[in-house]
């Protein structure tokens, strides 16, 4: 029930404010707009048509716009980034966490982005700096540098000291331990720290098999450390051993959900930050790259069809039979693509396994081809007339057990070839297969249909 309420709220806010614009009851958006967490208001900027977007942003205060920026889609946080003057943009993005601030500075041209970091004070210009050295995809680049240190020689009276004086960043579940140069030696829960007597030492109640990740490793790898040590938050190293910051749970989720929006979309040829209320003339231009690949890869397949033309006139059947075969290939291959993708994304396929998974794989495709071959040839055969009917049947049977092996093993081995040439399989995939699927289920059903009938 309340998963219900949750889900209805940003529906009703949306309905709510559009009837406000359309009558023009601006001091009233504003005053919505005003009571509405950063995340929410982003969330109705991404929900609404451009004309009503671009009303919204000029009506959100201005010490909000950097806490919406930083939740927006990428390519609408562009639009309104790419209009906002160098000292404006400064100014809305100060007091953001400084991961958060390096992903938006990052997306800027040079010549804004420059201007920006002069408009920024000496301090927040150098931790942008430092944070900008590692890849925005790396756990450098997801880090945050709001890291609270300690001595292991201290009492943990001190640091309670220190830290009511100090305070705590977010997502806080430990501090850090390090010796005089920044090497970390473990980590302090903030459940040691309260239970523990105000005379212990910091030493005595050290974790030193805090679970640490490299600076240097994939926003992919962390989001797979995270989810297998079931952990809040997690500290980064350089090469030395030396601490560098801490990458919290809610930067993980972020990847999760970029990841899972990046293969749905590009299974479909498209990127995961497009707009889905971007202008029409925009997403035509987008859509027709891959409309155009697509339409190679049919020209392809009619090619093979139109070698067999003498086959066809002279088995009218077979037009009816043709997109039986590459269909169920298709099928079965994108079943197999998907779940080596998803292994893929998880960690859970390496060298070591990958030969049995394929081999797994094509009996799964070879107990499916036999028993669907059966079943389609069996209705194949009371079909139609008696004087082709059993060829018929044989044939396309015969071309539905070779096209799901063939889809199938494609499917497995696609997205492992391809990751080998640095293409990403979700992208590339099914492209490749829907190809190879239409090749095939064509070829080998009029290829038997001519070795029968000709």
């Amino acid at each position: 029930m309340v998963e219900s309420v949750e889900q209805e709220q940003p529906d009703n806010q949306i309905q709510q404010l559009n009837e406000a614009l359309d009558s023009g009851m601006f001091v009233h958006v504003r005053m919505m707009l005003n009571d509405m967490p950063p995340s929410d208001v982003a969330h109705l900027l991404e929900s609404s048509p451009p004309r009503a977007r671009n009303l919204i942003w000029k009506l959100v205060n201005v010490e909000l716009e950097g806490d919406i920026l930083n939740y927006l889609n990428e390519e609408i946080r562009s639009s309104f980034v790419d209009q906002m003057a160098p000292e404006h943009l400064a100014q809305a993005l100060e007091g953001l966490e400084v991961d958060d601030l390096a992903d938006i500075l990052g997306e800027l041209p040079e010549s804004v982005y420059l201007e920006v970091m002069a408009s920024m004070s000496e301090q927040d210009r150098h931790r942008v700096e430092a944070a900008l050295i590692f890849p925005e995809d790396s756990a450098g680049g997801l880090m945050n540098i709001d890291t609270i240190t300690v001595r292991a020689k201290v009492t943990v009276d001190v640091v309670c000291r220190y830290l009511r004086m100090k305070g705590l960043p977010d997502s806080t579940d430990s501090i850090y331990v390090v010796d005089t140069h920044d090497r970390l030696l473990g980590a302090v829960s903030l459940a040691s720290l309260i239970t523990s007597k105000p005379s212990v030492l910091v030493e005595e109640i050290l974790d030193g098999n805090v679970e640490t990740i490299l600076a240097t490793s994939s926003d992919t790898e962390v989001a797979q450390i995270f989810e297998r040590r079931d952990i809040i938050s997690a500290p980064v190293v350089d090469e030395d051993g030396k601490l560098l910051g801490r990458i919290t749970i809610d930067d993980v989720v972020d990847v999760i959900r970029e990841e899972a929006e990046h293969s749905l979309m590009s299974m479909a040829g498209l990127d995961e930050t497009d707009d889905t209320f971007a202008p029409v003339w925009s997403s035509a231009k987008r859509r027709a790259v891959w409309l155009g690949i697509n339409l190679l890869t049919v020209l392809l397949a009619s090619q093979v069809i139109g070698v067999f033309e003498d086959t066809i006139k002279l088995v009218t059947a077979l037009a009816i039979l043709q997109p039986i075969v590459p269909s169920m290939g298709g099928v079965a291959g994108t079943q197999t693509l998907t779940l080596v993708i998803r292994g893929m994304s998880l960690g859970h396929i390496v060298s070591g396994n990958s030969r049995w998974l394929v081999l797994k794989e094509l009996g799964v495709s070879l107990i499916n081809g036999f028993f669907w071959a059966i079943a389609v040839g069996t209705l194949t055969f009371f079909w139609f007339d008696r004087e082709h009917s059993l060829l018929l049947a044989i044939a396309i049977s015969g071309a539905m057990i070779v096209n799901l092996v063939m889809g199938v093993f494609a499917g497995a081995t696609l997205p492992m070839i391809l990751k080998k040439f640095n293409m990403d399989p979700a992208l590339s995939g099914g492209v490749i297969l829907t190809t190879i699927t239409d090749v095939v289920g064509f070829f080998t059903l009029l290829g038997f249909a001519t070795l029968f009938f000709t």
